[in-house]
């Protein structure tokens, strides 16, 4: 296995194993180094025991290392016996591993029942969604109640709301199953009378919204376990790689809002189909959803429009939303099925980053930590659990890698590391694939070891000739001029020197990066003083989001992205959106948090700071 160090990336390589040995599901997965193997496996939907939410203290969340050193921790001992621990068994909350590794995951020896969410978040499993059973006894003439009084009446626990849509059926359903029916609530809501036993399938899919990336998880509502997870291209994107741009798009186009819609509608559609599938679930089993998106996207899959939030003073249609039927975001799946949709504290942060607000626990941790959600329109938060700030800063596209000269999605070939090694450069593509080109992490990556090197100077320009033959003679020749701009190839094309297949940095692509990062450093350096801390008084930085997953730490230090702190105190706190949907399905009361929320959050709005401008310049050079 090959050592990483502690600036880069290592993989999991991980199996499901079934009940006799058999193989379930196989995923490789790519994260830095110091992320636990528990969080990265419940970042992607891979199934492992924990009660306590990843401290160590349940000491369920049992995996065997097949390949990697991972040498064992003082709480791996009380877990296991000492043969058990030479076999290469540890718990997954305590592997942090600086090599790639291999781990089978045992099948799940019991069905817990709190769900492990977010970061350092846990949640008791107390869903909406309700079943109860119930085996009646039939009417006679000396009991002529009513069908929908006497499955009521027996039901002693939950004071039923009763719609039309609820009892049509009910009369054939009781009979055709000798009146042994189970009964299924949404709150206090009665959706459905199934007949027979039902208990045992209760289902959610919780979806988080991106205006790039889409992402659903189906859960099982009985355990809380996540069953099967799938993501897919927002296909909204002929319109654009942000929101601004579509939200042009209807501005343009009367009819644009309708194409928008229906396009997020079909992800979702799709996606569903997907979860369900790979489960083996019937759809109609799925009786809530639950959606966190920006503001715009949000509008965009419920109908309604979005001019109002891309003019100043930028206004919400609102900020939540009333019961939302689950048709109304054109998937099928029960059709009395309820949709929760995450509120949104402005037009520019919205569902999303409540629902990450919600997983990460901002509301309750009494740390002063910084969440940053890196992106186009980049959210950031800065809170002790009392006080709580909020803001959003115009990054624009270089970290989803659009406007840059060799940019490509984090996809098969994209490079995602740029490291030095014996003074030449070492790259790292998605799946070990040919380099096509390079995303968001890796020209983070590029910038950082540039500058580290001194080919590219604080002020963000490539060094001269001269000045690269004496500061690296082996990486000089990379340096060159290329249709009228200076750049630095990565990967030759065919031979070494062969530049007309390459792919590079160009010197614009610096100042892309240079623009977002300053942006972003404005923003929470803003908040910084709004609260009347520094720097260093920051304890934790969390770095949410796809990209922020795989962002190196240090190299988002070394560029000036985030605060000058501690590796240690730069988290990689993975999708915790989706985390917060998921949350709000698996726990009733936690959805009242996301909503209050909205009052213990000020906005600090940035456009109408006359410092802003003045700020922003400071923070584009590269730190020293």
């Amino acid at each position: 296995m090959q050592e990483h160090d502690g600036t880069g990336r290592v993989k999991l390589a991980f199996r499901s194993l079934e009940k006799d040995g058999t193989v379930s599901n196989e995923r490789t997965i790519t994260v830095p180094t110091g992320v636990s193997a528990f969080d990265a496996a419940s970042w992607n939907g891979i199934a492992i025991d924990s009660t306590c939410g990843g401290y160590g203290t349940c000491k369920k969340c049992k995996i065997q290392v097949t390949s990697g050193d991972v040498p064992p921790s003082k709480l791996d001992s009380r877990a296991f016996t000492q043969e058990e621990i030479s076999n290469g068994w540890r718990l997954a909350c305590l592997v942090r591993t600086v090599t790639d590794v291999s781990i089978d995951v045992p099948p799940l020896t019991t069905r817990p029942k709190a769900a492990t969410v977010g970061v350092g978040r846990q949640v008791i499993l107390r869903p909406a969604v309700q079943k109860r059973y119930v085996e009646l006894i039939e009417p006679t003439l000396h009991d002529q109640r009513t069908d929908i009084v006497r499955l009521l009446d027996a039901i002693d626990d939950i004071e039923a709301t009763v719609s039309l849509d609820s009892i049509r059926n009910l009369p054939r359903v009781l009979r055709a199953s000798d009146f042994k029916v189970t009964a299924v609530f949404i709150d206090q809501a009665l959706i459905d009378v199934e007949p027979g036993d039902t208990t045992a399938t209760r289902y959610g899919v919780a979806y988080d919204l991106g205006t790039t990336t889409v992402v659903a998880t189906l859960l099982d509502l009985n355990t809380g376990v996540p069953l099967a997870v799938k993501s897919m291209l927002n296909k909204q994107q002929p319109f654009g790689a942000d929101v601004i741009t579509r939200i042009s798009a209807t501005m343009m186009d009367p009819t644009a809002l309708d194409r928008l819609r229906s396009l997020a509608q079909s992800t979702l559609s799709e996606l569903t189909a997907e979860v369900c599938e790979e489960a083996g679930i019937n759809p109609l089993h799925v009786y809530e959803v639950a959606l966190a998106g920006n503001a715009t996207m949000t509008q965009l899959v419920l109908g309604i429009d979005p001019e109002p939030l891309g003019v100043a003073p930028f206004i919400m249609a609102s900020a939540d939303y009333p019961d939302v039927e689950a048709r109304e975001l054109g998937i099928t799946i029960h059709p009395r099925a309820k949709a929760v949709v995450l509120p949104s504290l402005g037009a520019y942060v919205g569902g999303d980053i409540i629902a990450g607000a919600l997983a990460s626990g901002m509301d309750r941790d009494k740390r002063l930590r910084l969440f940053i959600d890196v992106g186009t329109n980049c959210e950031i938060i800065l809170g002790n659990g009392e006080k709580i700030l909020a803001t959003a800063a115009p990054a624009g596209p270089a970290f989803e890698a659009a406007s840059i000269k060799c940019g490509v999605r984090a996809a098969s070939g994209a490079i995602e590391t740029v490291k030095i090694a014996d003074g030449d450069i070492v790259i790292g593509t998605i799946e070990d694939a040919p380099a096509i080109g390079i995303c968001g992490s890796g020209l983070v990556d590029a910038c950082a070891v540039l500058v580290q090197l001194g080919l590219l100077d604080h002020s963000g320009r490539f060094v001269t000739d001269e000045r690269a033959a004496e500061i690296s003679p082996l990486l000089a020749p990379r340096l060159m001029d290329r249709e009228g701009e200076r750049v630095f190839v990565l990967t030759w094309g065919a031979t070494i020197g062969d530049a007309s297949d390459a792919v590079f940095l160009t010197q614009r692509d610096v100042r892309e990066l240079q623009f977002a990062k300053a942006a972003i450093a404005t923003g929470w350096a803003l908040l910084l003083e709004e609260f009347d801390v520094e720097e260093r008084d920051i304890q934790q930085v969390l770095l949410a989001g796809s990209f922020g997953s795989y962002l190196s730490p240090a190299s988002a230090i070394k560029i000036g992205l985030v605060p000058k702190l501690s590796v240690l105190r730069i988290v990689s706190a993975g999708n915790v959106a989706g985390e917060g949907a998921k949350m709000v399905l698996l726990s009733a009361q936690e959805r009242h948090g996301a909503t209050a929320l909205l009052d213990e959050i000020d906005y600090v709005e940035l456009s109408d700071r006359a410092d802003f401008n003045d700020k922003f310049v400071t923070r584009l050079s590269f730190p020293s």
